[in-house]
């Protein structure tokens, strides 16, 4: 019996929610053998991705929000907006508001600047009137830029001043030039002496007659192409090689040519699948391939799939990679860039099997609109590759666990009757099918791998169970196990379909995370390393399958990076720490076998729900290694993750390697389950390097700690 065969055997004699069954004790004496004689494929540099849904996120410089007015300003009433940002990040200000008594701001519809409307100012002699907008975050001695687009009557006197402070003195003062009724831009520049999350913009004027507002901008003045600067070199320094836009739900109501042209004239959108929420349409293709290009990643550029159509996803593709010769290549010099952005990777759609998706198709229809938006735009540019939008079963079934524990309450989605796991070649198998029918059309396939680290799906009962008291190791192992069930599911698929192998069709987990919830669906507080060891142990299992994953991305890596009061860019959370430490040091390094005698343990769940069928891991638990070759060959790099509340050790082995010498550890190491790294805080948390590190006989991994090891090689 294998050791496979020996694990499924131990599983199935276990009632394992009712009654956990720990199989494997650690070992006294944890030995890794290392064997380097064969290395397998190249780790991919588009597993180190970021995600952006609209990029009018934290990573974008513009501090004002809904600067193209398309809510219509009302006069403010009960307590102020609150300071929050949350997803939405740098934009924190409340709404706009009135300078000025009922009836001073009207909304035009019949000259409106961009959208539906714009304000207009009514004046009343000496009385300051106009707009405003208030809880900005400055920061002490920053400048800030921007512009205004104002129109108005010759005998209107407007200023734009920024304040900072209650007293008379704590502003700055931009007077303007006499306004014409024709809409002219009037550049901004200031700068705070202090630092305050209480900053307000006001655009203000007396005199006679009234003016108009088209649109406003206040950005700090060290923008990068209108990106933050601070999370520009966060990012950069983590190593982010791929970037993944527009995401989400977002993509299946956009129209990528809203995102042309000039950016104070591009037209606000209601997003709809987002309760209502405004987008700007300040970032288009071109600021999306700007941001590529100031981190040094790739860009996937995902088409709309849902409203969208073939032959709009094939003018994005024109518009792209075409030359000046064609009709959309000319349009791209025309707004400013010449030479092609050769976009090589492109997204068809995101979660394209769930009721909650704009244009969602049946499997038997949604086959047939993949391979035409895939033919036709191929048919433009046959270089490029694509990524079809699959769920498998295991995606599915989690997606199900999802919805009948009512995690994410909907109308429209219908219950579902059916026990999971569902099975392979049915209904529900959205990639097997699609594969089945897409050959040729496909070079990667999206799975999206959300976990529970908390909760174990009882198949018995049918829904989530707690497992808050599961040992650490095992919660830490929730969210790779998401992977070691796919990869079930793909060899499966393999045996059906060879093309797949045959072509190196691969996996894009394009999304991927922790959910932190109880069995109510109520959002739960976990301890602050959990996430941080959730993350690492799915990095070392994605490096294990070097053959099978082509790229990744976790929709809170750009969130990763931390800013302070002023809104600047002071650090990373714990997270954002170990991708930057895993991208730093794996990015193209060849796998090469863990071996050991101390079996990972089997973790309570369902099969291809939550959990594989055969426990993944590098067989030392109750740590996790995974080991890899340069790209040079000339370096071996070894991760370790001890994800308990005990230091461990092991014994190394090695073969078909030979290390030369002392070598280097970087290492993050937590004071205590709950540490975390807090904004504008000093870091609990940090990459702490240890030069000339030797590799004793005996390792000593601290508790709660994710290490990596650099050492010079030759041959054995």
């Amino acid at each position: 019996m294998n050791r496979r065969e020996f694990l499924i055997a131990n599983a199935a004699g276990a009632a394992l929610l009712q009654h956990p069954v720990w199989g494997f004790a650690a070992s006294a004496d944890i030995q890794a053998v290392i064997n380097a004689a064969r290395p397998g494929e190249p780790i991919s540099p588009l597993v180190f991705g970021g995600y952006l849904e609209p990029a009018t996120t934290r990573v974008w410089a513009e501090l004002l929000n809904d600067r193209k007015f398309a809510d219509p300003i009302v006069a403010a009433t009960g307590a102020p907006a609150p300071a929050g940002g949350g997803m939405m990040g740098r934009m924190r200000g409340e709404p706009f508001r009135p300078v000025g008594p009922a009836g001073t701001v009207v909304m035009d519809t019949v000259r409106p600047f961009v959208g539906a409307h714009s304000p207009r100012v009514t004046l009343a002699g000496s009385e300051p009137r106009g707009i405003q907008q208030g809880r900005l975050r400055l920061g002490a001695g920053k400048s800030y830029v921007g512009r205004a687009y104002l129109a108005g009557d010759p005998g209107a006197k407007v200023l734009v001043r920024l304040v900072w402070g209650p007293a008379p003195g704590d502003s700055a003062t931009i007077p303007i030039p006499a306004l014409t009724p024709d809409y002219q831009k009037f550049p901004l520049q200031f700068t705070s002496p202090v630092t305050t999350g209480e900053g307000r913009l006001e655009i203000v004027g007396t005199g006679s007659g009234g003016f108009h507002v088209g649109t406003v901008s206040l950005m700090p003045a060290d923008n990068l192409e209108g990106f933050h600067a601070g999370m520009i070199r966060l990012f950069r320094d983590a190593g982010f090689k791929m970037l993944k836009w527009p995401g989400g739900n977002f993509v299946s109501g956009y129209d990528w040519y809203d995102g042309l042209g000039d950016p104070d004239r591009r037209p606000p959108r209601r997003q709809s699948m987002w309760s209502g929420r405004w987008e700007s349409n300040d970032v288009g293709i071109h600021e999306f391939i700007a941001f590529n290009r100031l981190l040094g990643a790739e860009p996937d550029l995902t088409v709309n799939s849902g409203f969208g159509s073939a032959r709009e996803a094939a003018e994005e593709v024109e518009y792209c990679n075409g030359s000046t010769d064609t009709r959309l290549g000319a349009l791209r010099a025309q707004n400013g860039h010449p030479e092609p952005f050769n976009v090589r990777l492109w997204t068809i759609g995101n979660e394209m099997y769930g009721p909650w998706q704009f244009g969602r198709m049946s499997l038997n229809q949604y086959w047939e609109k993949h391979n035409r938006i895939v033919q036709a735009m191929k048919a433009v540019d046959p270089t490029i590759r694509v990524v079809l939008s699959g769920a498998t079963i295991c995606e599915r079934g989690i997606g199900a666990a999802e919805k009948k524990g009512n995690f994410f309450p909907s109308d429209w989605e219908p219950p579902i009757p059916d026990a999971i796991p569902w099975e392979l070649g049915g209904k529900e198998d959205w990639t097997g099918w699609l594969l089945a029918n897409c050959e040729g059309n496909v070079d990667f396939v999206s799975e999206h791998t959300y976990s529970y680290p908390r909760l174990a799906y009882d198949a018995p009962k049918q829904s989530f169970v707690d497992a808050s008291s599961d040992p650490l190791p095992i919660q830490a192992r929730r969210t790779a196990n998401r992977i070691g069930e796919a990869v079930e599911v793909w060899q499966e698929y393999v045996k059906k379909m060879p093309w797949l192998a045959e072509r190196k069709v691969k996996f894009s987990f394009d999304e991927w995370g922790t959910r932190n919830r109880s069995v109510s669906g109520a959002n739960a507080q976990v301890p602050g390393m959990l996430t941080p060891l959730c993350y690492a142990l799915f990095m070392n299992e994605l490096f294990r399958h070097s053959d099978l994953v082509g790229a990744s991305c976790a929709p809170g890596a750009l969130g990763t990076g931390l800013g302070d009061d002023a809104g600047e860019a002071s650090g990373y959370s714990v997270e954002g720490l170990v991708l930057k430490l895993m991208a730093n040091h794996f990015d193209g390094a060849r796998p090469v076998d863990v071996g050991g005698n101390s079996p990972q343990q089997v973790v309570p769940g369902t099969p291809w729900v939550d959990t594989p069928k055969v426990p993944i891991g590098s067989p030392t638990y109750p740590l996790d290694m995974v080991a890899a070759v340069s790209g040079n060959g000339g370096r071996l790099i070894l991760s370790v993750v001890n994800p308990t509340e005990e230091d461990q050790e092991f014994t190394p082995l090695f073969s078909g390697v030979r290390l030369r010498g002392p070598g280097t550890l970087w290492q993050i190491a937590a004071p205590s389950l709950e540490a975390r790294n807090a904004p504008g805080q000093k870091p609990v948390v940090e990459i702490v390097e240890h030069p000339r590190q030797e590799l004793a006989a005996t390792v000593q991994v601290p508790r709660l700690s994710i290490n990596v090891y650099e050492f010079e090689i030759g041959n054995a």
